[in-house]
């Protein structure tokens, strides 16, 4: 008999930044290891991932880390994790770790463990095993996995849903899904991104007829955008272009490589006849395909709208076409993207979220999916706490006791013993870990405090000269702005600003003992300087003071 422990490190009442933690006795099995992208909340921020020091604290006893997929959503946290515990096992299917690789830093990759599994085949760990399953995603090789413990399986969906249309790396083997169903499921996670959507998600994520009436219309140049990890919507736009004389140009070196490696591996299928080069750029038979930043969505569309792309820009013929629909937190940017493609003369299409959905599992899907499970308990995982509340409603409705619906936020922990819940209370300390650029630490709240201040109300930087040997004032104090005042129409200001730092300054110097305490100095010129700023201007810039001595 086992005590089990299920608890997220991140995912839940939030979209993105998924990893969801299993320990079973002693042993630490990582479902996930997700980002999240900051949509200009917190300034400068490019991604934000778990904390991961409960992992730290045990990494002796974690099994592995098992990725269900390769969207960053995921899979994106790994390379940060890695560079702390790169001892720790990275378990995934062939693309997915194709994909991580491209991320991990060459100073680490050969000290990483990763592991590539095949779904259907079994991995032990003692007396415990996990075994994956292929399922449907808007990816090649996504799979779910099911860790079977003396006690009962647990299964982790990762993202799904039911289509029948999708083959081969797409598909889903409902067959081995029902037969762990049989056995009994202890505990199922299944996601709850699209628990308000009614119906099926098929076939509302297929859009290859609105992809082909898209490109019959258009007479011209069509500019179409894509999220380079979703392959299934690539080739779709393969699939009806072939039909045509259309040639496709692929923008930029990161889509290129997966086109290309997608092709050559077998996930995507295209005649490489088909792509043309940047001669074919202002062919009126092209399609030319760009991908969407990371951290940034529509970044290189609007770079090219602003005609700082050096190779292409808008004409008033073109189409530009944006091939996936809007989900939360892009909305807003998305509209003003549609407003300046309209301002250039050009035709803007894109997917509407309401006919067209992602490839995540709707409400008929989910209900299929715990008809198939037959779970004791059910956690509704991945989606905003309203997702994961509709996600538990529908499990009550198909018959699930309602006290065995857990409803949990990230750090709550979900604890079993001998396969009953106990109900308890224990917490696990979670927090975000935001990432600027290259940097592997956390920001913190003090930078973005600092950020916000800079640019809300600017900085003000104050510069003195001293004699070393006297501590006289030898020149200044002068005084630097940005972002705080418009300088010419403000000497009045600035004059008075610098009478009242060469005031603080001189009061802090002891002419006799020709000591200066510049600590103090600082101190009190932000201070004094900070309130007259602020009853001048009712603003409060940030006031840095420089002092040297010569």
């Amino acid at each position: 008999m086992s005590k089990i422990k299920v608890f997220a490190l991140g995912g839940l009442n939030e979209n993105g930044k998924n990893m969801y933690v299993v320990k079973v006795n002693n042993d630490i099995f990582v479902l996930d290891a997700g980002l999240k992208y900051d949509n200009d909340i917190n300034l400068g921020i490019d991604y934000i991932i778990p904390n991961i020091d409960y992992l730290v604290k045990n990494r002796k006893n974690i099994k592995g880390i098992f990725l269900t997929h390769g969207h960053e959503s995921n899979m994106g946290a790994i390379p940060d994790i890695l560079e702390i515990i790169p001892e720790v096992p990275v378990y995934g299917t062939k693309l997915t770790l194709d994909l991580v690789k491209k991320d991990i830093s060459k100073k680490i990759i050969d000290k990483v463990k990763l592991i590539e599994i095949k779904p259907h085949q079994k991995i032990d760990f003692g007396k415990n095993s996990i075994f994956p399953i292929s399922v449907t995603h808007s990816i090649p090789d996504a799979v779910c996995y099911v860790l079977y413990t003396p006690d009962g399986a647990i299964v982790y969906t990762g993202d799904f849903v039911f289509d029948s249309t999708m083959m081969g790396s797409y598909k889903t083997d409902i067959g081995k899904l029902a037969y762990v169903g049989k056995q009994g499921v202890l505990c199922l996670l299944c996601e709850s991104f699209y628990a308000d959507k009614v119906g099926h998600t098929s076939p509302n994520n297929r859009v290859s007829d609105f992809i082909r009436e898209v490109i019959n219309k258009s007479k011209e140049r069509i500019i179409a955008t894509v999220f380079p990890a979703h392959y299934y919507r690539m080739q779709e736009i393969f699939n009806e272009v072939s039909k045509t004389h259309r040639k496709i140009v692929i923008m930029g070196k990161q889509l290129q490589e997966i086109i290309y490696s997608g092709i050559d591996d077998g996930y995507l299928s295209l005649d490489k006849d088909k792509i043309g080069t940047l001669a074919d750029l202002e062919s009126k038979n092209t399609i030319v395909l760009i991908s969407d930043e990371k951290e940034k969505p529509f970044g290189n569309l609007e770079r090219i709208i602003k005609g700082f792309d050096k190779y292409i820009s808008i004409k008033d013929t073109d189409t530009i076409f944006i091939t996936e629909p809007s989900y939360p937190g892009i909305e807003k940017r998305l509209a003003v993207i549609m407003d300046e493609i309209a301002m250039l003369g050009a035709d803007a299409i894109c997917l509407s979220s309401k006919k067209h959905l992602l490839h995540h599992a709707s409400r008929e899907d989910l209900m299929l999916m715990i008809n198939l499970m037959n779970p004791k308990y059910y956690f509704p995982v991945k989606g905003e706490y309203r997702n994961q509340y509709n996600n538990g409603e529908i499990a009550e409705e198909l018959g699930i006791p309602k006290e065995n619906i857990i409803l949990k936020l990230n750090g709550d922990v979900f604890e079993m013993v001998n396969g009953e819940n106990t109900n308890t209370t224990e917490h696990i300390d979670v927090d975000e870990v935001l990432i600027d650029g290259n940097s592997q630490g956390d920001i913190g709240n003090l930078v973005l405090k600092d950020r916000e201040m800079l640019g809300e109300n600017g900085i003000v930087i104050i510069s003195c000269t001293l004699d070393k040997e006297t501590k006289e004032v030898l020149g200044g104090p002068e005084i630097l702005t940005r972002g705080f005042i418009y300088v010419k129409e403000s000497q009045d200001l600035l004059e008075e600003t610098k009478k009242i730092s060469r005031e603080v300054i001189e009061s802090n110097i002891e002419v006799n003992t020709k000591r200066v305490d510049y600590s103090k100095i600082k101190n009190e010129v932000r201070e004094v300087l900070g309130k007259f700023f602020y009853q001048q201007t009712e603003s409060k810039p940030m006031i840095i003071t420089v002092i040297q001595e010569v």
